[in-house]
């Protein structure tokens, strides 16, 4: 992975999903993207694992986890010192965000797929 690498975080081989459309779209957009789900498989070449890996080299990790499923999460997506996460519609979280800037990272709170869409990613 590169310094460009975005950490998908409760990507799901379900083509309607927006962890899906995002993680394609990221690729298209020439991103490389790492992928974290509960459920196994695949989004077009790439495994969604079931964890988070420990010293992975990620710039942005962009989540599609509700609140209630980052608590587990949330130590190992600090550890990796991304710089920057994504609050997607929904999954936004006080807490979370709190503990990610007191650690250095930036938090936005938007929409993966509109950055994209828009070129502000």
């Amino acid at each position: 992975m590169t310094d460009r690498t975005t950490l998908v975080l409760g990507a799901s081989p379900e083509p309607s999903r927006y962890a899906n459309i995002a993680a394609r779209r990221l690729m298209g957009h020439g991103h490389p993207v790492l992928l974290v789900g509960k459920h196994k498989g695949t989004i077009g070449d790439a495994p969604i694992v079931p964890q988070v890996p420990a010293g992975a080299l990620v710039d942005t990790v962009t989540l599609y986890l509700a609140p209630r499923n980052q608590a587990e999460v949330m130590p190992d997506v600090l550890a990796l010192r991304p710089r920057r996460i994504i609050f997607n519609p929904g999954t936004e979280n006080p807490a979370f965000a709190r503990a990610a800037e007191e650690a250095g990272i930036e938090v936005i709170e938007a929409c993966t797929l509109v950055m994209l869409a828009t070129d502000q990613y």
